[in-house]
């Protein structure tokens, strides 16, 4: 008889309550900014704007690789405040670069969920 594979934590957590979680965790990721000695040649936004993509993109994948079925919600609770910001700002057309910008994020979200959920399902099915 083989080894039983040893189950990581997050399996045992729902994919749903752990996209909430990071669509809460999203706010606080949102407003990071930079040390005031670097603000000057950076601009403090981009930096945690930055850690904001990463964050949601390598949170779709984790969720997605351990719960695959869950791809079809996952990236759309996780990015719920950002459709939010990109409703907001399709009723004003003055910020069109950040209208780019938050959909990239979305898209690279989906990308990490979709990458993710093909890794979960090639290690069920090497597990069986």
């Amino acid at each position: 008889m083989g080894k039983k594979a040893k189950k990581s934590r997050l399996a045992g957590i729902p994919a749903w309550a752990l996209s909430l979680m990071t669509f809460f965790a999203s706010f606080l990721l949102f407003g990071l900014e930079l040390p005031e000695s670097i603000e000057t040649s950076i601009d403090p936004n981009i930096f945690g704007l930055i850690i904001y993509v990463i964050f949601l993109t390598a949170a779709c994948f984790i969720i997605c690789k351990t719960h695959p079925k869950s791809i079809w919600y996952t990236p759309f609770i996780c990015n719920a405040f950002i459709i939010f910001l990109l409703i907001s700002i399709l009723s004003s057309t003055q910020e069109l670069s950040f209208l780019i910008l938050l959909s990239a994020c979305i898209v690279l979200s989906v990308i990490g969920a979709f990458v993710g959920a093909r890794f979960g399902r090639r290690l069920i099915n090497q597990g069986k």
